[in-house]
């Protein structure tokens, strides 16, 4: 039996064992020994007969560990530093240890180690020399300081205790009162169709330039922020569609991410689409029945399809949900036009034919969508300015703004293609002239119908300055597309005119005909609906918040850039059916002499104007809409080209508009349950309830909500 006594010293301990000769007899059967005690008698039965007793010691260290001491056997010398040292009893046999202090701590490895790595860290900070970095570590280096406040990404993805607990409080609140108040529960199976830049893109190149970013999100997630951060210039090729093809650059391989997850959180805690979910779960719905058709936003539509066959996987889940579900499928959100296309007649399209909508769609759903364009996306390719955001997120915005300057944020936006078809639409017949546009203000003092207004150098920026004498040139948006286009290369304008219309079509016959053509398919004011007459429509947006409508801006002088374009005005317009025009890669009008006849743009946010109608400050004049879309845009085909039988709507489809009044929480930073932002109106109860009634088949529920001057606007729009 063991024994134990104190030594000489307090601090260590000997023990004695005494091996009872049954155990020493049936060594070999014994189990496994598991604990310090029953390693020891272990040991002690190995030693044979000849051994009647083991002396061990327990031996104090100056750093406080303790060592074991057990001569002749295999635990001689065996450091306890790791082990708990505690006061334990069991069954009489006692050890006991002295607890370990924070002298012991402070002075041993466990603080020394991370101590001296953060030591380390702070020298090599202090006595690093920068103009020996490298220029891209430099760059991000001088960024820091100056422009890079952590506080501003904080604002827009941090929210306070008081208003995350009333967020919480939000979740599966809609669904359950729903629930509860109709009977609603899951009817129609539901497809998610997120909006330009909302869905997540990972890489997927194995090429040695794009390994490094296997399988990570380089658009979403705060694996953007690190790529950006710490390779900027390889971050931009990876994300640039390439300017000639319109597909992958050479080198790397991006793509959607997939599932519901792909667009329901931008970075972790910003939710986009995932409310909308969490109430649609809450009636009954599941991946059998809901599902997100994510999407590489920066490919042009065409390129989607011939890509990633994007449309004929759309179409398939569609029929195959229709069946699975027994009910026909609910949209929110997308155009039709491309399933109803004979491939083998038009050369594009899903074959479906004119009654496929019909046999397969109950609603489409559409959210806050950029009907006809979005003022700020024609800055942001001129100028590649935001005042706000381009449909952007505020991290993505923070990280743009932050990191890019304004001539490389307009290149990055110039190469992402499918942001093109946020250009603008209509011309003048829906946005306005020179004289007044259809959402000037009443009593107006200048017009949302210049839409471009350049200050001239030199002249004060106060109101009694600027007149026509020193205001010039005024651009409509007839005049503000060809301008913008002169000063874009001519990739983008080929890019643009073989996959996007932006003009207004009102013959009957011509629309039919551009049932055939995709480049028109994206313009409403070009193509018809489709012939399902039980289709029915619903148009959800917001208003109420101001949103950016038209600009002030300053041209600079002239710089040499591969920007520039190769014609002037009209001629920017490149029709790449014509060959003789030289729309190719091979021809080139600049001059031989290669003069410099790239010209730098800003938005003149020295023009503040206080009283002015409609108001102007910073350079930006501001109009009724949802924070990113003016309602001239939201609403004037809902309420006006598709109510009731038109020539864009000949089939007589049911149009719902429900507009609703931007009312945000103060101390919610994502608006609270009556915000009406573009991005955060996904979560607001009165946009959910109209999902969750639309889905569950009670569209009856969702009547005609009108609370902006859209039918004022719509009267003064040349439709004819």
């Amino acid at each position: 039996m063991p024994r134990k006594s104190k030594t000489a010293e307090d601090d260590d301990i000997e023990i004695t064992v005494t091996p009872p000769p049954a155990t020493r007899s049936k060594s070999k059967a014994r189990t496994p020994p598991t604990g310090l005690r029953q390693r020891i008698k272990n040991a002690v039965d190995g030693t044979g007969k000849e051994v009647e007793e083991l002396n061990v010691k327990l031996k104090k260290e100056e750093d406080g560990h303790y060592k074991l001491l057990a001569p002749g056997t295999p635990f001689n010398e065996i450091d306890l530093s790791e082990a708990t040292l505690s006061h334990q009893q069991h069954h009489h046999h006692h050890i006991h240890l002295k607890q370990v202090t924070w002298k012991s701590w402070l002075f041993g490895r466990k603080f020394f180690f991370p101590a001296g790595v953060l030591l380390g860290v702070c020298i090599s900070l202090w006595a690093v020399d920068l103009t020996s970095l490298p220029a891209d570590m430099k760059d991000i280096w001088a960024t820091l300081p100056a422009a890079l406040d952590p506080r501003d990404l904080l604002a827009n993805l941090t929210v306070v205790e008081g208003a995350r607990r009333a967020l919480e409080n939000r979740d599966f609140t809609v669904g359950e009162s729903l629930a509860e108040q109709y009977g609603l529960q899951k009817q129609h199976p539901i497809i998610l169709i997120p909006g330009i830049v909302s869905t997540g893109l990972e890489s997927w190149g194995t090429e040695a330039i794009a390994r490094p970013f296997f399988r990570k999100r380089l658009w979403g997630t705060s694996t953007m922020i690190r790529a950006v951060l710490t390779n900027k210039e390889r971050w931009i090729q990876a994300l640039s569609i390439d300017p000639e093809t319109g597909l992958d650059p050479p080198g790397f391989k991006i793509r959607a991410a997939q599932g519901l997850d792909a667009a329901s959180e931008f970075i972790q805690g910003y939710w986009i689409w995932q409310k909308i979910v969490e109430n649609l779960a809450t009636i009954g719905y599941d991946t059998n029945s809901m599902d997100m058709a994510a999407y590489d936003w920066r490919l042009a539509y065409y390129n989607l399809e011939t890509r990633d066959s994007y449309f004929t996987r759309l179409k398939t889940k569609i029929e195959v949900m229709r069946k699975h579900n027994r009910q026909k499928v609910v949209l929110c959100s997308h155009s039709l036009k491309w399933v109803e296309s004979d491939p083998a007649e038009n050369g594009f399209g899903g074959g479906g034919g004119a009654a496929w909508v019909e046999e397969n769609i109950e609603s489409w759903v559409n959210v806050a969508g950029t009907m006809l364009g979005v003022s700020k996306a024609m800055t942001a390719f001129l100028s590649g300015e935001m005042r706000d955001t381009v449909e952007l997120h505020p991290a993505g915005s923070w990280v743009l703004e932050k990191f890019f300057s304004r001539n490389e944020r307009a290149k990055l936006f110039r190469r992402w293609p499918g942001a093109s078809s946020m250009w603008m639409k209509g011309g003048n017949r829906i946005w306005g002239d020179h004289e007044s546009a259809p959402d000037d203000p009443i009593n107006a003092t200048d017009t949302h119908g210049r839409f471009f207004s350049f200050r001239h150098p030199g002249v004060p920026e106060n109101e009694e300055a600027l007149h026509f004498g020193t205001v010039s040139p005024n651009l409509t948006l007839n005049e503000a597309g060809p301008y913008v286009l002169t000063h874009t290369p001519p990739s983008f304008q080929r890019m643009l005119e073989s996959n996007y219309s932006v003009g207004f079509e009102n013959d009957v016959k011509k629309l039919k005909e551009n049932d055939r053509d995709h480049t028109k398919w994206s313009n409403p004011l070009e193509v018809r609906l489709p012939e399902a007459p039980s289709l029915k429509i619903y148009c959800l947006y917001g208003h109420g918040k101001e949103t950016e409508r038209s600009y002030w801006y300053m041209q600079g002088e002239y710089e040499q850039d591969d920007t520039r374009s190769d014609a002037e005005n009209e001629d920017a317009f490149c029709d790449t059916t014509d060959p003789s025009n030289g729309c190719n890669n091979s021809t080139t009008l600049r001059s031989p002499l290669d003069f410099p006849l790239s010209r730098k743009h800003w938005i003149d946010s020295a023009i503040t104007v206080k009283g002015s109608l409609p108001e102007v400050r910073s350079g930006v004049k501001f109009g009724d809409g949802d924070g990113t879309i003016p309602v001239i845009s939201l609403g004037s085909m809902c309420v006006k080209g598709w109510n009731g039988t038109t020539k864009w709507n000949p089939a007589g489809i049911e149009v719902v508009t429900q507009e609703y009044l931007h009312s945000p929480e103060s101390l919610d930073l994502r608006g609270g349950p009556q915000t009406a932002d573009h991005v955060d109106i996904l979560g607001s109860t009165p946009l959910n309830a109209a999902i969750l009634k639309i889905a569950a088949g009670r569209g009856d529920l969702v009547t005609q909500q009108i609370g902006s001057n859209i039918f004022d606007y719509i009267e003064k729009m040349d439709w004819n």
